[in-house]
C-alpha cells in the first residue's frame, strides 16, 4: 500500500503527467482537493471512494489514509500543480512517516509554468534574469526572516507570487524600490481553466488593471523585465561556433 502525492496540474486535465493519471486511474482511494482540481482530471478512474478534501481538516484526511492501509489499499492524494510548491503535503507525510505508511510523490506542472506559456514568455532570458523567485505574500502565515517581499526583489530576478492578488497594492509598493515603475507585470487569473484571464501591466498600472478585471482569488503574480523582452543575447547553447557534447 503506497501513498502517491500527486500533482493535477494548473486545471487543463490534460496538463497532468502520464504517471499521475495512470495511478489516479489504478488507486482504490481518491482523495483530491475539490476546490482547485476538476473532476475531468479524475475521469476514467475505478475507485472504490472518491473524498473531496476541501470539505476535511488533516485529521480527517489522516483517518482516511489510516483505514486504507489497513485494508492495503493505495491511495490518490490529488493536489494543484505541484505537490511540492504549497500544497501543504509536509504536514501529512509528517503522520505518514509517524504512521509508518509509505509515500511517494508524484510531480506535476506548477501554475507558474502554465502561466509563463499562457503569456509566450521565458523566464530565465540571457543578460536580463538567470534566476527565478517562487514565492507568496505574508497574509496569515509570517514569512521567516530574509524571505520578506522587499528582502526578495533586491535580487531583481524574475518572480512569481502565489496568493497576493488582493493585496496588490501592497506587492507593487514593495517592489518598486527595486525594480521600477516601468517593470512588465503580470497577473493571470486561473490558468488553463476555460475561465481564465489576465492582464499585462507595469508596476505602475498594474493594480487599476487587475481591478477593472475584478480578479480576487486563484490568480498568479509575475513580475521581472523578462515579460515582453526583445532585447538578450541569444544563448551558448544554439550558439554556431559553440561546441558542446553532442555538437563538436
Amino acid at each position: 500500500m503506497t501513498v502517491y502525492f500527486i500533482g493535477a496540474g494548473p486545471g487543463d486535465p490534460e496538463l497532468i503527467t502520464v504517471k499521475g493519471q495512470r495511478l489516479i486511474r489504478s488507486c482504490a482511494v481518491i482523495i483530491y482537493a475539490g476546490s482547485l482540481v476538476p473532476m475531468a482530471v479524475l475521469e476514467g478512474h475505478s475507485a472504490e471512494q472518491v473524498v473531496n478534501s476541501a470539505e476535511l481538516h488533516l485529521e480527517q484526511i489522516i483517518e482516511l489514509i489510516k483505514a486504507a492501509h489497513f485494508k492495503g489499499q493505495d491511495v490518490a492524494r490529488v493536489h494543484s500543480g505541484d505537490p511540492s510548491l504549497y500544497g501543504a503535503i509536509g504536514e501529512q507525510i509528517r503522520c505518514l512517516r509517524e504512521l509508518d505508511i509509505p509515500f511517494e510523490i508524484i510531480p506535476g506542472v506548477t501554475a507558474t509554468s502554465a502561466c509563463a506559456a499562457l503569456l509566450g514568455a521565458e523566464l530565465t532570458l540571457p543578460d536580463v534574469s538567470q534566476s527565478l523567485i517562487l514565492t507568496r505574500y505574508a497574509d496569515k502565515t509570517a514569512m521567516p526572516a530574509g524571505e520578506e517581499l522587499g528582502s526578495l526583489a533586491q535580487h531583481g530576478a524574475s518572480m512569481a507570487i502565489h496568493l497576493g492578488v488582493n493585496h496588490l497594492e501592497k506587492i507593487v509598493s514593495e517592489l518598486l524600490p527595486h525594480y521600477g515603475a516601468d517593470c512588465p507585470i503580470a497577473v493571470i487569473h486561473r490558468a488553463t481553466w476555460p475561465d481564465q484571464d489576465w492582464v499585462v501591466g507595469t508596476l505602475a498600472d498594474i493594480a487599476e488593471k487587475v481591478q477593472a478585471k475584478g480578479f480576487r482569488r486563484t490568480a498568479l503574480i509575475l513580475v521581472g523585465r523578462v515579460l515582453g523582452n526583445d532585447v538578450f543575447s541569444e544563448s551558448s547553447l544554439y550558439r554556431a561556433g559553440h561546441a558542446h557534447l553532442y555538437r563538436p
